[in-house]
């Protein structure tokens, strides 16, 4: 501090003091008794601008701060491009939302090829590499509101790219398998897979997802841990199998807590999109959401009848008297069956239900207008933790009245995943999964 602003300061500091001449700080001064003032005075200013000196460079930051001048975070969003054009796109994310992104002549484009964890593989590119159906995440430029954003960066993974990739997955995960865990340990996990025991082994590269709570998309299972997984919850897995499908060395592995149900419907709301449905295990009724991402389908009737002849190892159906299939009727035991021919039974059950996760891609959609009241269903939802009698439904089969008349047919289960390589499954480079 220069010694004109210590005088100043003293200046002050003596004026409020009501002192008559300030003293001169540069000066050596006597202290005596009437020299107090003046040296209390000196100690004081320099106290004062020490501090003014200290708070002024955080003032600065304060003022500049209230005048815009210090640069907030800039906007991201992600999701798929729906249009595009030289200037622009427009962008959909998870919610449904579109976003309208300006792009300029310094808009930097990357292309990424998927599954990338970082920029080091990423290509430089033009707006006009962007295209409708194409993955992108989108820097904007700060101060931009969230819906209307010009692009300082926009990182891209091609459509066509991610349509490989899904197919590779999807072929992964049907040549997998699933089942319900029995124990879990950091590096072992124990599954009851039919009528097998199937040990996974985990290594530092396994993915570990889990389904994502409200959500009934397998796209949307969320990363998770091993120390998340209880016995109990279902589970998938891909991955290397040993010769004797009885260990899997997984790469992938997603799961879940879900409810099974098996029944007839008993009513159906169709403005709050619920069933009710009357379990055949428990035996008691229970409330289902059939939500927009529930995947509906029906079993076409020859099909149905088809898997339920194999069931019964070529069997003749338990029919009711007017000759139609008794849904969860048992087939009794013909003399001399044995609990070996029993356990087969409930094998070509467990097959069955692996068969029809299989090919639930592959049937008809159906709606919830569809559904009639009376007729018999099988459903994989999630439970609500608030009310045990309240489910949403992951997925609902329809037509399902042969099988469940099957021998061991309430044993069938459906996997509570269509799992088919979902966009969702595959991250975007630089740490973003749009």
């Amino acid at each position: 501090m220069t010694y004109p602003m210590k005088r100043s300061l003293v200046l002050a500091v003596f004026v409020y003091r009501g002192a008559s001449t300030p003293p001169d700080c540069g000066k050596e001064m006597k202290v005596s008794n009437q020299h107090k003032n003046v040296v209390r005075a000196c100690l004081y200013s320099i106290a004062l601008a020490a501090v003014l000196a200290a708070t002024a460079p955080v003032a600065s930051a304060q003022a500049a701060a209230s005048a815009g001048s210090v640069p907030g975070a800039a906007p991201k969003q992600s999701g798929t491009v729906k249009t595009s054009s030289a200037s622009s796109l427009v962008l959909t994310g998870k919610d449904g939302q579109d976003v309208n992104v300006a792009i300029t002549s310094s808009t930097k484009v990357l292309i990424v090829p998927p599954g990338s964890t970082s920029l080091s593989a990423a290509t430089a590119g033009t707006a006009a590499d962007i295209q409708a159906g194409d993955r992108a995440l989108v820097t904007g430029t700060t101060g931009d509101p969230a819906t209307n954003i010009t692009a300082v960066r926009v990182i891209v993974m091609k459509s066509a790219a991610l349509a490989q990739v899904h197919a590779a997955q999807s072929s992964a995960w049907a040549q997998g398998t699933g089942g319900i865990v029995k124990s879990v340990t950091p590096d072992k996990i124990v599954v009851s897979s039919g009528m097998k025991t199937v040990t996974l082994v985990l290594t530092p590269q396994t993915i570990v997802r889990r389904y994502a709570a409200g959500s009934v998309k397998f796209e949307d299972a969320q990363t998770s841990t091993v120390a998340s997984i209880r016995p109990g919850d279902q589970l998938r897995v891909r991955g290397t199998k040993s010769d004797d499908g009885l260990s899997v060395t997984a790469d992938e592995i997603v799961t879940g807590s879900f409810a099974n149900y098996s029944g007839t419907i008993a009513s159906i709301d169709s403005s709050a999109s619920t069933i009710t449905l009357k379990d055949l295990a428990t035996k008691k009724t229970v409330t289902i959401a059939i939500l927009s991402g529930t995947d509906v389908r029906r079993l076409p009737p020859q099909l149905a009848t088809r898997i339920a002849m194999g069931m019964k190892g070529g069997g003749v159906e338990n029919k009711a008297a007017g000759g139609t299939p008794v849904v969860g009727a048992k087939q009794a035991s013909a003399p001399g069956e044995s609990a070996g021919e029993g356990e087969a039974g409930q094998r070509r059950a467990s097959t069955a239900g692996g068969d029809l996760s299989r090919m639930l891609a592959r049937l008809p959609t159906e709606t919830l207008a569809g559904l009639k009241s009376g007729e018999a269903v099988m459903i994989v939802a999630s439970p609500s933790a608030a009310d045990p009698t309240k489910s949403t439904a992951i997925t609902l089969l329809a037509g399902v009245e042969p099988i469940l008349a099957a021998p061991a047919g309430e044993s069938t289960t459906l996997s509570p995943w269509n799992v088919s390589g979902s966009e969702g499954a595959t991250s975007m480079g630089g740490g973003a999964t749009p």
